[in-house]
């Protein structure tokens, strides 16, 4: 029979044994009460722990909530990360992570869109996220959502679209009514490697062009747009991208605020927002 001595041994043998798991397979998947899943230093974000890790290379920005939601969910933008947080810090009360990779100037082009895939796999293997993530589109970012979800439309829990970039030849191409970005276009013939503009003029994987994975995959779609934007102009990225969605059978709620141009983002109260995310998670 086991003496005292021998129990408190063993506890202890096996405590050993569970912190020698920890340090040698960092790979392994997140619980959601591991308080420790993201790395340290961690700085302050409105409140909330920031982190930062490495994924191929590039900087990833995690925020975690005090207390994760049930299913580890989380919202990853594409761009502009921390510009109106109004909804994110509204989503962090919720138990959402809030996500964002640096790939500044690739303009949601293939390579980016392979290191999306990178980041993926290490959120949602190493550290537990949910397998959909809410995805944030403002301005060019819209072209990094929406991108990575026709490319992974399982993954997806739905789009929230501000103002969004959803054709590069309308932005930064300029070759419809907006004003255009030259070198932004130049950028794009760069990072999606065309030989000339009139190949890229040619491309037909638009965000607007590709919507039937997302369709397919019943993503519900949000787009908040102002109706004088003169830079991303709505009905040449919003607009198709509410009309061909609809006829696919997507959903898509538009809220537009009249006379706005492209600034200001986002609502005066986000609740919309944070609504359509937080039950676009739930279903």
């Amino acid at each position: 029979m086991f003496g005292l001595y021998d129990i408190r041994r063993t506890v202890l043998a096996c405590a050993v044994c569970v912190a020698a798991l920890l340090i040698t397979d960092p790979g392994r998947a997140a619980s959601a009460d591991d308080a420790s899943a993201f790395p340290g230093p961690a700085s302050d974000w409105h409140g909330f722990a920031r982190h930062e890790i490495l994924v191929q290379g590039k900087t990833a920005s995690v925020v975690v909530p005090r207390e994760p939601a049930a299913g580890r969910p989380w919202v990853w933008h594409g761009e502009f990360f921390g510009h109106k947080p109004a909804p994110d810090i509204a989503l962090l009360g919720h138990g959402f992570h809030i996500v964002y990779l640096r790939v500044p100037d690739m303009l949601g082009c293939p390579e980016a869109v392979a290191h999306w895939n990178a980041l993926y796999a290490e959120l949602t293997g190493r550290y537990g996220l949910a397998k959909k993530a809410a995805l944030v589109g403002l301005s060019r970012g819209g072209l990094y959502v929406y991108n990575w979800a026709a490319a992974n439309p399982d993954k997806v829990a739905c789009i929230y679209g501000d103002a969004p970039v959803c054709d590069f030849k309308s932005w930064p191409g300029g070759k419809r009514k907006g004003k255009g970005s030259s070198r932004d276009w130049q950028l794009i013939l760069e990072r999606y490697g065309f030989k000339s503009e009139a190949e890229a003029l040619a491309y037909d994987k638009n965000p607007i062009d590709n919507l039937a994975p997302l369709a397919q995959a019943d993503v519900p779609l949000l787009h908040v747009y102002g109706d004088a934007d003169d830079v991303v102009p709505w009905d040449e990225n919003t607009g198709l991208i509410a009309e061909r969605y609809r006829k696919l059978g997507g959903s898509i709620i538009l809220i537009a605020k009249p006379g706005v141009g492209h600034h200001p983002h986002g609502l005066e109260d986000s609740t919309p927002i944070v609504d359509f995310i937080l039950n676009s998670v739930r279903e």
